[in-house]
């Protein structure tokens, strides 16, 4: 039996092929409307493993999801960079000059803006996802508008790609995070980055005396988020990211952390894909 993997969106969104990449089958997918909804898919049992954008190299952070995946004690167990390739498609037998209207997702618009701006004449509409909208123009046989979407998509809704590859700026990535209610099962010589939680008294120079602490045992901090502790104001959790080349020394750093630090977490230890 297949494990049920949890995605954000529905099957031919970008969640969604991150989940075929990364798992190389034909899994069988969870659709889920928000990330809380993904995660409460885990914490259910309704899904065995989870599929979670964490950042974006153009958007930054998605920084409740840190929180998420903190609060319901969820184990990063993988990642995965997926390099956003945004496609105009429509209903067979259309070409550009037919197309009245553009509906996707705010974000998807704005990253294919200064192609749209060569069409003034289409309605840009708003959508709720990029996936849904391509659904709804296969399922609806609509004629005169066309979605913002991956290759995926069209595909899956029988669309064809009129214009393909139209996002403004190339290597736009995203990386998600692959997440399960149990750890993972890499051995020790195989994982290289790590994913650690902790909080820090408000001491001058404390957050230095950590980093530094990292630096002199060979990891190499790859991404630190700070995210503000509700109940303290002006106090804040600190997310990090770290790469190692040999565990052990990964180890020992968080030993030192661990007593230097308040509310110590590891989120997950893995493999590096990138």
């Amino acid at each position: 039996m297949k494990e049920k993997i949890a995605i954000q969106g529905i099957k031919g969104s970008f969640h969604h092929q991150v989940a075929l990449e990364y798992f190389q089958e034909n899994v069988s997918v969870d659709e889920c409307l928000s990330f809380e909804a993904l995660t409460d898919s885990l914490v259910n049992n309704q899904s065995q493993q989870a599929v979670m954008a964490i950042e974006n190299s153009i958007a930054g952070s998605i920084i409740p999801n840190y929180a998420l995946i903190d609060k319901n004690e969820l184990h990063i167990i993988g990642e995965y960079y997926l390099e956003i390739i945004q496609n105009l498609m429509v209903l067979d037998g259309q070409s550009l000059e037919d197309i009245q209207e553009v509906h996707s997702h705010p974000m998807a618009l704005l990253q294919c803006m200064e192609f749209l701006k060569k069409y003034p004449q289409i309605k840009l509409v708003e959508d709720k996802d990029t996936a849904e909208t391509a659904r709804r123009i296969h399922e609806k046989q609509i004629k005169g508008i066309a979605a913002i979407g991956s290759k995926v998509a069209a595909n899956l809704y029988d669309l064809k790609i009129i214009a393909p590859e139209i996002q403004t700026v190339n290597n736009n990535m995203t990386r998600f995070f692959i997440i399960s209610k149990t750890k993972n099962e890499w051995s020790k010589e195989e994982i290289n980055k790590a994913s650690i939680k902790f909080e820090l008294d408000d001491t001058p120079g404390s957050l230095a005396t950590v980093l530094n602490v990292m630096t002199n045992c060979k990891l190499n901090l790859t991404k630190i988020q700070s995210m503000p502790i509700i109940e303290t104001p002006f106090q804040y959790s600190f997310f990090v990211d770290v790469v190692f080349e040999k565990y052990k020394h990964y180890e020992k750093a968080t030993k030192i952390v661990e007593i230097m630090t308040n509310h110590f977490k590891v989120l997950g230890e893995y493999k590096n894909r990138k």
